[in-house]
């Protein structure tokens, strides 16, 4: 059903996804090795930002696995994982002030993240069921042209490059929400000398590589959409 193209764009994607995907991993355990000169705990150092900050109804979880550190707005908390609730390094300070970077950014109504907050119950349904609504569409043009032409296929795969793209927009509005929460984490972490020169420096190169994937899940998202938007133009 699909052409060579495709799977060649999917393969592509995959291993760009892979790549970021464990170089982050790797630049993860290497600043993990990198221990504070402060001595503070990836919960204490998040704790300190929020204080520093104003943040009194924000609290700091320990949640599970890794690298599954995140913000709920919903709850007010700041999960973070086990590599970096109770760590005390380079790693663990970077990505225990970005997650605060988010809730500074929802207690100051932060645009991008007021945005992407709307979004989430659309784009939560639409990501679950877009592609198979897409190959549905392809799948029933495909079987029509045999048949005749019948705008059936083609109105479900329109339904689904629509639906496709409220994912896709979804996670170009992710992007300076992402990047803004490290931009406040490491200025944080520079102003309040809670770090070394070097310290920093792994810090700021952690929150890039984070920084990455979302770039590369944005990408890649746009030109799945782009090629079966072409694919519909062609038809």
């Amino acid at each position: 059903m699909f052409s060579s193209g495709y799977m060649l764009l999917a393969g592509a994607i995959m291993l760009a996804s892979m790549f970021v995907s464990n170089k982050l991993k790797s630049k993860f355990a290497h600043y993990s090795k990198l221990h504070l000169r402060n001595g503070m705990s990836g919960v204490e150092i998040a704790e300190k930002m929020l204080a520093d900050h104003g943040i009194r109804d924000v609290k700091v979880v320990a949640g599970r696995g890794m690298l599954t550190d995140h913000y709920n707005p919903t709850t007010k908390t700041v999960s973070l994982s086990e590599g970096v609730y109770h760590q005390r390094n380079a790693a663990a300070a970077a990505v225990a002030a970005h997650e605060v970077g988010h809730a500074i950014q929802h207690a100051k109504a932060y645009k991008w993240l007021q945005m992407r907050s709307k979004m989430v119950p659309l784009v939560s349904i639409a990501s679950k069921f877009s592609q198979w609504v897409i190959y549905g569409g392809i799948a029933m043009m495909a079987s029509q042209q045999a048949a005749g032409d019948s705008p059936i296929g083609r109105n479900i795969l329109i339904v689904g490059l629509i639906m496709f793209a409220a994912g896709t927009a979804f996670s170009f509005v992710t992007l300076p929400v992402e990047y803004d929460a490290s931009n406040r984490a490491l200025r944080w972490l520079k102003d309040k000398n809670m770090v070394t020169q070097e310290e920093y420096a792994g810090s700021q190169d952690a929150l890039k590589w984070a920084a990455r994937t979302y770039v590369v899940a944005a990408l890649g998202s746009l030109a799945t959409l782009l090629y079966f938007a072409k694919y519909l133009n062609r038809r």
